[in-house]
């Protein structure tokens, strides 16, 4: 099941990442302004941000299974529609959908481990999820790459479509419904409205889902502008910036993997505290070396400790979001899902002001998105909040210390 639910969380930042090294080909065969092909980006993001909150919703209301194997069947179709696409404006479209079919697999990915977990437990699931779901964004790249060096980009997308096609058919086999029919509430309209306004209301959640989606975003400044930085203004080769990009992308993986270690030692907000506040200080320490010049293993340094203590973020923010929230655990899932790639969507622009005569524009993206969450997370979250909303989940703090161990 853990393999399987890593699949599917993966497949979102796949369908973002494995056609990158394929832009310019792709604008060349379609005969394309390369605005016009960074639209199909935008257009997966926007499929994969709108696309969760719908997604939530209908998986707390049908069952994790049936929106589940609706979604990877969409994400499978459009990559292989993705595939024959005659112009760009088309491909956009597709993207989209595409995009839509991977926030499925995102949320209902998350809300199996909620409904199967809690407490230490469930903190492990998501430190799991995202040690191996950490590799995506590099993996996918270089995948890609060499897939360019034999076919085309569009063989890129048959790829995903059998990947998709073959992660559809283990989860209609193997993967079992885990939310009983008397724990589903009626979908309604207006009532998926107002259980979002519900849980929005929620000053704790809302801390949580704003520091998550603003340290997701400060990674997409690093993913959107490092490029520019590290290659046009300190001369890395392609082959030395994929080094210095897995590097930091095992260093995230780490961290996350230690978080699953730890969390029964020390709790899942302290965890997210010190990697909200180690990714503030890094960033802010990443912008001064760049104003200061002080030269590339100054940035290559804070940039690795920067994306380090990201990986403490990912895999407990989820864990104390989705705590305790019951019929509503699909909607919460949403909100952390939309949160990252809506903002993650804003931030990569402003990043990619960066260009060859400075790296402050990048740095100083990230370190104002890293602040924002460390102040975010500690005035609309602190730890009474965090202990109140574990009585009010049904169990006193002995109970709950109880079931971590």
């Amino acid at each position: 099941m853990l393999v399987l639910l890593a699949a599917l969380s993966a497949l979102g930042p796949l369908a973002i990442d494995a056609y990158i090294p394929a832009l310019p080909r792709l604008a060349d065969s379609l005969n394309s302004p390369a605005w016009a092909v960074q639209l199909t980006v935008t257009a997966c993001l926007t499929g994969l941000a709108i696309g969760q909150l719908v997604a939530g919703p209908l998986s707390d209301a049908l069952g994790r299974r049936g929106p589940l194997l609706f979604g990877l069947a969409l994400y499978a179709g459009a990559s292989l529609l993705c595939a024959l696409v005659p112009d760009v404006w088309l491909l956009v479209a597709l993207r989209a959908l595409q995009g839509l079919g991977g926030a499925f697999a995102l949320v209902v990915s998350y809300a199996y481990v909620s409904d199967l977990h809690q407490g230490a437990m469930a903190a492990r699931y998501f430190s799991l999820l995202t040690l191996i779901t950490g590799l995506a964004p590099v993996l996918a790249p270089l995948a890609g790459a060499q897939i360019l060096q034999a076919w085309n980009w569009r063989t890129v997308f048959v790829a995903t479509t059998a990947l998709s096609a073959a992660v559809l058919v283990a989860c209609a086999g193997t993967l079992p419904e885990s939310r009983p029919p008397q724990l589903r509430p009626q979908w309604q309209l207006r009532r998926t409205g107002s259980v979002y306004a519900g849980l929005l209301r929620d000053r704790s959640l809302l801390g949580l889902v704003l520091a998550n989606a603003l340290s997701f975003a400060a990674m997409f400044a690093y993913i959107s502008g490092s490029p520019f930085v590290l290659q046009s203004l300190y001369g890395l080769s392609p082959g030395q910036y994929s080094l210095v990009f897995a590097a930091n992308a095992v260093g995230l993986a780490a961290a996350s993997g230690a978080s699953g270690l730890l969390v029964g030692r020390l709790s899942a907000r302290s965890l997210l505290l010190t990697g909200v506040t180690g990714t503030a200080v890094a960033s802010t320490a990443l912008l001064i070396f760049a104003i200061l010049d002080l030269g590339l293993w100054s940035i290559l340094a804070a940039l690795f400790v920067a994306v380090f203590h990201i990986g403490l973020i990912l895999p407990n923010a989820p864990a104390l979001a989705l705590r305790g929230r019951g019929s509503h655990a699909g909607a919460a899932a949403a909100l952390l899902g939309c949160g990252q790639f809506l903002f993650g969507g804003l931030a990569a622009p402003l990043a990619g002001l960066s260009n060859a005569h400075s790296a402050v524009p990048m740095a100083m993206v990230m370190a104002l998105l890293a602040l924002a969450a460390l102040v975010v997370l500690i005035t609309l979250t602190p730890a009474t909040a965090a202990g109140r909303h574990i009585r009010a989940d049904g169990n006193s703090p002995h109970e709950e210390a109880h079931h971590d161990r």
